[in-house]
């Protein structure tokens, strides 16, 4: 993947899924782009080009990154010493990330960053916090392939439920014919503004679910569900009951 197709890629994401688009505030640096959110208009991306050798690379060269700002100073720690990976350039603050956008990078990853900065820069009203919960989410894999959902990918976006926040675990049950909970996720962030509307699925917000655990199909069946833990309809987002999660 080419340069340019990253930083490409990198725009389009974000205005699809956060609705956001570049802002360009400083004459001496055209190309620097910034992305606010709408409400408090805090900046939760810049991406820029800069000399690699400012990055402690051997070339000159300019190269693509994208700064990020991270909830936790350990993990920009734990980051930087991977490839692809610097500290903030140009900003002071120990929570802020610098990646490159030339494709040492997967845009998976990316994409992932880009939740975390979104929600650790979001206002205070939609950073309110309460004791994390356990849920039960249904698929249809009549609409989505749920069997492969994470193949190759360690996160993906899901349509957001009804009281679900961040920090929730979240156990994905695909219904028929597999009729099965396949997945568990913690749920790494939540009201991300995205448009869908195909005639059998509409949505307006999602939510980012990072994998922490498969299961076998026959781990927990439906009929596991319904005769050891009392389950007999999952329709929508349920709680797990407490003998439930003992045994997930």
């Amino acid at each position: 993947m080419g340069k340019g197709s990253v930083v490409e890629s990198v725009f389009e994401h974000i205005s699809k899924v956060y609705k956001a688009e570049p802002e360009y505030l400083w004459a001496r640096f055209p190309f620097y782009s910034v992305f606010r959110h709408m409400d408090n208009r805090k900046w939760f991306a810049l991406v820029m080009d800069v000399p690699g050798n400012r990055l402690g690379l051997e070339s000159d060269e300019r190269v693509d990154i994208i700064n990020l700002k991270l909830s936790d100073p350990m993990l920009v720690d734990f980051l930087s010493a991977q490839d692809g990976y610097f500290r903030g350039y140009h900003i002071s603050n120990g929570n802020w990330i610098s990646i490159l956008l030339d494709g040492t990078v997967p845009l998976d990853e990316i994409f992932n960053w880009i939740a975390e900065s979104f929600e650790t820069t979001a206002s205070r009203c939609r950073k309110r916090r309460r004791e994390s919960k356990e849920w039960i989410v249904p698929a249809n894999p009549r609409f989505f392939d749920i069997v492969h959902a994470f193949d190759g990918k360690r996160s993906i976006l899901w349509k957001q439920g009804r009281g679900i926040e961040k920090n929730d675990t979240v156990f994905l049950y695909a219904a028929s014919p597999v009729k099965a909970i396949l997945y568990k996720c913690i749920v790494t962030a939540t009201d991300i503004p995205y448009e869908l509307d195909n005639g059998i699925i509409s949505m307006d917000r999602v939510m980012q679910l990072r994998l922490l655990k498969r299961y076998r199909e026959n781990e927990f069946s439906f009929e596991r569900l319904k005769n050891e833990y009392g389950i007999v309809m999952i329709r929508g987002p349920i709680g797990v009951p407490h003998s439930l999660s003992m045994s997930l």
